[in-house]
């Protein structure tokens, strides 16, 4: 068979390792077999989701599928390590509803990162990835991910050990100076190509195009604003409660949405996936009925004229 390509969408895998709550087993795998039904081929995970549980998870749910008919993407740079301070009844303090047995530890060095893929792939049942990325490393040591962690992953590259490789990250600035320091298949771009706020857009969406690199679009609901056809009282926006401004902006486009047959968040998909240098969508979802709701946002017609009217108002640049 051919191989899947990562695009339009994939599942971001954050929500079964219990992000924010608990899931129950059976709703984890209704999720993940949600999304395979609505045509998702591509899962990202990482050691991070749930200190390894969304790992376990995913990796159970492949099992039994050809190796050749999807694709799967983690990270490295934090080590799951032994918490030595753990106490019984302690929970996960980076926002994973699990015990806090473990603990992360950054390490961009060889050896932790082939120490943390190797542990992952046991945890996925897996022999190789289909795409590594170095996991948010301006968050601890932006010069020591680029100087030590990157020429790593194109280590494993050549060697086979991964088929392409590339940085995740919640800053545009943070993902072009890895896309100018090294030779990147991808980058996981979070929050900065939405349908509100498109930094990305003036430097590191050219860099992108100019060296081929592939962009993997996440956090397009914005952290929720652009989640419902109408923009809650409460939204948030980028992990907090929305401006007046950002909530006024988001309801003129959830307008504007309407009138052309559509609704704000299969706008917010289909938006960011407009740029030439966006190979795909990942969404995360928390129920069976969240994969399948993004699978068919996706697959829905959205007029052409849609951004024409919004261009025409300012709300999205020209020519987006």
């Amino acid at each position: 068979m051919t191989a899947p390509e990562v695009g339009p969408i994939g599942l971001g895998c954050a929500s079964i390792g219990n992000l924010y709550r608990e899931m129950s087993e059976a709703d984890a795998a209704g999720t993940l077999q949600a999304a395979w039904d609505g045509g998702s081929r591509y899962f990202d995970t990482a050691p991070h989701y749930g200190l390894g549980l969304s790992e376990r998870r995913l990796g159970r749910f492949l099992a039994d599928r050809p190796r050749d008919g999807f694709l799967v993407s983690t990270k490295v740079g934090r080590l799951l390590v032994e918490n030595p301070d753990y106490s019984d009844g302690d929970t996960d303090d980076e926002g994973f509803a699990v015990p806090a047995t473990l603990k992360r530890q950054w390490d961009p060095s060889e050896a932790g990162i082939r120490r943390s893929l190797e542990e992952s792939l046991t945890r996925l049942g897996l022999e190789r990835a289909d795409i590594v990325y170095l996991h948010d490393p301006d968050a601890y040591d932006l010069a020591a991910g680029i100087e030590q962690g990157l020429p790593v992953l194109e280590k494993l590259r050549a060697e086979g050990t991964a088929d392409a490789v590339g940085v995740g990250a919640n800053s545009a600035e943070t993902l072009l100076a890895c896309v100018e320091a090294a030779e990147l298949d991808y980058i996981m771009l979070s929050g900065c190509y939405t349908l509100l706020d498109q930094p990305a857009a003036h430097e590191l969406l050219p860099a992108c195009l100019a060296k081929g690199v592939q962009v993997i679009n996440v956090g397009v609901y914005a952290t929720g604003i652009l989640a419902q056809p109408q923009v809650p009282a409460q939204a948030h926006y980028k992990y907090a409660p929305a401006s007046a401004d950002i909530q006024a902006k988001a309801a003129r486009i959830a307008g504007i949405c309407e009138r052309f047959g559509t609704d704000l968040p299969t706008a917010a998909l289909h938006f960011s996936l407009r740029h030439p240098a966006v190979a795909a969508v990942v969404a995360g979802a928390s129920s069976a009925a969240q994969a399948a709701q993004n699978a068919a946002r996706i697959q829905a017609p959205v007029p052409e004229e849609l951004w024409a009217a919004l261009a025409a108002e300012e709300l999205i640049p020209h020519g987006s």
